[in-house]
């Protein structure tokens, strides 16, 4: 099962993004985590199976209403699962 690490950017602060997404992730059954980042974009790390990543990068390009969605940067991860938390939490800014 892959593990990836998004990076999205465009108007995605203070649009209901994060909790957007941890949604979108915890009806696919995904693991992992989601934060805001300093510098205005939001970022994520998922795992789980291949078409539910699939189906949740594909939402990230959308994203929740409100937002405006510039790119979506993907990154496949050699992280193992032990290391992300047992369901999807939402994580301080960084």
């Amino acid at each position: 099962m892959p593990t990836l690490q998004l990076r999205i950017t465009g108007r995605v602060q203070g649009v209901g993004y994060r909790a957007s997404l941890m949604e979108a992730a915890l009806v696919r059954g995904l693991r992992g985590w989601v934060r805001n980042r300093r510098d205005g974009s939001v970022e994520a790390v998922i795992h789980g199976a291949a078409d539910d990543c699939d189906a949740l990068v594909a939402w990230a390009y959308r994203g929740p209403p409100a937002a405006r969605v510039a790119a979506v940067a993907v990154v496949p991860l050699d992280a193992a699962p032990a290391e992300l938390p047992p369901g999807f939490e939402c994580r301080p800014t960084a």
